[in-house]
């Protein structure tokens, strides 16, 4: 589904992935793990379209490395972003919606994911920037669902979170894998949720 070819990444001239290769079938759920530093997020930024890079990024077959990233949106890639970026002064339910901004089949992808995480629903109508980091993650996973994507990206879901918290995220993303067949690349520092999630992984150093 996914693949990458001597995929390297700059910001201005400071070159920042060098040469990766990697691979996802459809349905495969990937872990990127390594420390901070190693490029990890910018991978994923890469494939957003989001940073100028080198060699070339497959999606089902097609070449999409000059596409725009409006236009990888469109092909059903979707982004759960580190640090979450949710839209702070807006409800849960706001956040929700602009996440399904380019796909009409909203009221169906709401009715799921608030079966996902019957939280959001009871806070529906409060402001993201009153919740808990734990609720803040469901709703940013929540959002990057609403597009319907094909492939989604994780950009260290664990963070900052208590460990409860983790588990229930690990089994929201097992339930997404299961009910969805969503391909799935989680960039991760935590080993024991990437053990539980992943079908399996890549481990980076600096």
């Amino acid at each position: 589904m996914l693949k990458t070819e001597n995929l390297s990444a700059y910001y201005d001239k400071a070159k920042i992935l060098d040469n990766i290769n990697i691979n996802l079938e459809e349905g495969e759920v990937v872990a990127i793990l390594g420390p901070n530093g190693a490029g990890k997020t910018t991978l994923l930024k890469s494939i957003c379209g989001l940073v100028k890079v080198d060699g070339r990024i497959y999606l089902n077959g097609d070449d999409i490395t000059n596409l725009k990233p409006h236009e990888r949106i469109r092909r059903r890639i979707s982004i759960c972003p580190e640090g979450r970026r949710l839209f702070s002064n807006m409800s849960v339910e706001d956040n929700l919606l602009l996440g399904a901004i380019f796909n009409g089949n909203y009221k169906e992808n709401l009715k799921y994911v608030f079966e996902l995480f019957p939280r959001l629903e009871e806070r529906k109508k409060q402001l993201a920037k009153t919740m808990s980091g734990g609720e803040q993650q469901m709703l940013a996973i929540a959002r990057a669902l609403m597009s319907e994507p094909r492939l989604l990206l994780l950009d260290e879901p664990s963070m900052g979170l208590a460990p409860i918290i983790i588990e229930s995220i690990a089994e929201a993303l097992k339930r997404i894998k299961k009910e969805l067949g969503v391909s799935m690349l989680i960039v991760e520092q935590n080993i024991h949720l990437a053990y539980e999630v992943a079908d399996r992984a890549y481990v980076w150093d600096k």
